[in-house]
C-alpha cells in the first residue's frame, strides 16, 4: 500500500509512501486518503491528524500515466472524495513537506491548519504547464493568501517557491532543516493532546465557516473545468509531450 497510516499517542500520521515515484499519486491512493481522513475525523483518541511524504519528497502530484487512465470525471471521483474528506476533517490536519510538493502536493497545504516546510522543500502548481486549471480552491485560496499578482505568477506561469519562500507568503508556518521537519510537525501535532478536543474542534470550524461556501464552489467549479480541460487538444499535447520527454507545441487559441 502506498498510503500508510497509523496513531501514536493521538495523532493520527497518513505517510504518502512510494517514494521510487517520488510519492505521486493514484486513484487508488486518494481512495486510502479519503479512507484515512475520514476513519481519523471518527475515532475519538486521535486529537490531530499529520500528513508527511517521507525524508525526501512530498509528493510529485498526480501519476500521469494513471491519471489519464483514470480521469476524474464527477465529484464523485477518488480525487475529489480526498478533496472533501480533507476539507471536512473536524481534527487540526498538520503538514510536515520535505522535498517537491507539486500540484495537488501545494494545494493540499491550503487546506492544513500548520504546515512546516524544509529548507529543501520546493512548492509549484504547474498547472497550466499540463493544459489544465487549478483545483482544490486554488483559483480562490491562493489570491486570497497571497494576492492576484503573485497568484497570477504562482498559477499562469507555475513558478516553484522555496520553503522560505512559502513561509513569506504564509502558505506555510515555518521552515526548518529537512532532519527536522517531520519531528517538529509531530511535537506539534501532540501538543494538541493537552488541549480541550472540542474547543480545538469548533476553533476549527468557526476559522473556516465564513469562506467554507466558497471554497465548495470554488472546488466544484473547478472540478467542471477540469474535466472539460482533461479532453482538450491542449492537454493530450502537453500530457504526450510529458511522457515522451519532449517540448509541447500549442497551437493559438
Amino acid at each position: 500500500m502506498s498510503i500508510q497510516i497509523h496513531i501514536l499517542n493521538g495523532v493520527f500520521t497518513i505517510e504518502i509512501a512510494r517514494p521510487a515515484k517520488k510519492n505521486s499519486l493514484t486513484m487508488s491512493m486518494y481512495e486510502a486518503l479519503a479512507e484515512a481522513f475520514i476513519s481519523a475525523a471518527q475515532q475519538p483518541e486521535v486529537r490531530a491528524v499529520l500528513v508527511t511524504g517521507g525524508p525526501s519528497v512530498f509528493t510529485a502530484g498526480n501519476d500521469v500515466e494513471d491519471f489519464l487512465k483514470c480521469p476524474p470525471s464527477s465529484m464523485d471521483a477518488p480525487l475529489f472524495k480526498f478533496m472533501r474528506s480533507m476539507m471536512e476533517c473536524p481534527k487540526p490536519v498538520i503538514a510536515a513537506v520535505n522535498g517537491p510538493a507539486i500540484g495537488i502536493g501545494t494545494t493540499m497545504l491550503l487546506h492544513c491548519d500548520l504546515v512546516y516546510v524544509a529548507d529543501t522543500a520546493k512548492l509549484a502548481m504547474p498547472f497550466v504547464a499540463l493544459g489544465l486549471v487549478p483545483e482544490f480552491a486554488a483559483s480562490l485560496n491562493v489570491v486570497r493568501l497571497v494576492g492576484a499578482t503573485k497568484a497570477a505568477e504562482l498559477l499562469l506561469l507555475g513558478k516553484a517557491i522555496s520553503g522560505s519562500e512559502a513561509v513569506a507568503l504564509g502558505i506555510a508556518n515555518a521552515v526548518l532543516p529537512a532532519a527536522d521537519v517531520l519531528d517538529y510537525a509531530r511535537g506539534m501535532a501532540e501538543r494538541f493532546n493537552e488541549l480541550p478536543p472540542g474547543a480545538v474542534q469548533e476553533t476549527k470550524k468557526l476559522l473556516r465557516r465564513w469562506s467554507a461556501q466558497e471554497v465548495a464552489e470554488a472546488v466544484a467549479v473547478e472540478c467542471a473545468q477540469l474535466v472539460k480541460q482533461l479532453d482538450s487538444a491542449e492537454a493530450k499535447e502537453a500530457f504526450s509531450a510529458f511522457l515522451e520527454k519532449r517540448k509541447p507545441i500549442f497551437n493559438n487559441a
